[in-house]
């Protein structure tokens, strides 16, 4: 069942303030909630900006009352877990309509930039989950010290908290990843309608746990146009394979997609032009494989038109189609 539908923010695409302004239009629309992404660097150059994710959240629990998330933190090497907990706990005292801390396993992308090696993606598995413990520990409000296999953390203790913890939803693309979302997350986030990531997930303790699915679109007013902008700005979405996870700039990205990924390609597999039932069937999809919180995200540079189209031809529908609303679970505040 459909409980929410939410607005992807794509800190990729759009500076601080545009990415402000959007979070009020999606609430002005009738959007749910908020995911927003965490990258030190775009996928291509031509998106164009890549700004600190907490300093936006900040301004974004400011502005609105919708509950944000990420999609996702890393919260192994760039950012050191203690550093991420503070983050995560001033966000979640800050939002007003409550904080959840998606995380994953990241991307060389964003996290070679201290120099550190990428580790494998079973180690980077491991330190994930380490990482997830100690911010559970530091969310206690108590000292912590612990000597783990990746991580030191030596007598530290957060102060500022939010009410409640903040909970920790699991990225996973795979079999692996979704046995661990399972086993250590409160709730899962994937970036397709994937039956067999989220059955594996439901089957390794994930039962019950809310699901969350990002959905990237490209509306317009012209289809083959639309197409045609996501491909040039958006192509990475259509990549296959653990090539998203291994290459380290933005500029390797562009060299990968620039043939492979043609508009044709690209809207085959996303929502592109004016047809409402192309986005409603895309949702269906993800509702009819599970996923219980949708978070659509607009490619492009149209957004007022994006949000005048969903809060007229899309989300009436979609909210006419589901049962009475309950909170969204898994959100502080709601």
């Amino acid at each position: 069942m459909l409980r929410a539908i939410g607005y992807f923010l794509a800190s990729e695409e759009h500076g601080p303030r545009e990415l402000v302004q959007q979070a009020r239009l999606a609430e002005e629309a009738g959007f749910e909630a908020l995911w927003i992404s965490d990258h030190f660097h775009p996928w291509l150059d031509v998106q164009g900006h890549s700004p600190f994710v907490w300093s936006v959240i900040g301004a974004i629990g400011e502005a609105v009352s919708l509950p944000i998330a990420t999609a996702v933190t890393c919260p192994m090497i760039r950012v050191h877990p203690a550093i991420v907990a503070q983050a995560a706990a001033t966000s979640a005292a800050l939002a007003r309509g409550g904080f959840t801390l998606g995380v994953g396993t990241g991307e060389a992308l964003n996290e070679h930039v201290t120099g550190e090696r990428w580790p494998s993606a079973a180690e980077r598995r491991e330190m994930l989950e380490e990482s997830i413990e100690v911010m559970r520990r530091l969310w206690t409000g108590r000292q912590v010290t612990h000597r783990g296999r990746h991580y030191t953390v030596d007598t530290a203790r957060l102060y500022t908290l939010p009410e409640r913890p903040p909970q920790v939803y699991v990225s996973a693309f795979g079999k692996k990843s979704a046995e661990l979302a399972g086993r250590v997350g409160d709730g899962l986030v994937t970036m397709g309608p994937s039956r067999e990531t989220i059955e594996v997930f439901r089957r390794s303790g994930g039962a019950g746990k809310p699901i969350q699915g990002g959905l990237k679109v490209c509306w317009g007013p012209d289809a083959e146009e639309a197409r045609r902008y996501a491909a040039a700005q958006w192509p990475n979405d259509a990549l296959p394979g653990e090539a998203a996870q291994l290459l380290p700039l933005p500029r390797h990205f562009e060299q990968l997609t620039g043939e492979l990924i043609t508009p044709d390609r690209l809207g085959a597999q996303m929502p592109c032009g004016p047809d409402p039932d192309t986005y409603l069937h895309a949702i269906g999809e993800y509702v009819d494989a599970g996923v219980e919180e949708i978070y659509v995200g607009q490619i492009g540079h149209d957004t007022r038109g994006f949000f005048d189209f969903f809060a007229h031809e899309v989300l009436p529908e979609l909210k006419r189609r589901r049962q009475p609303a309950a909170a969204v679970p898994g959100q502080a505040g709601r």
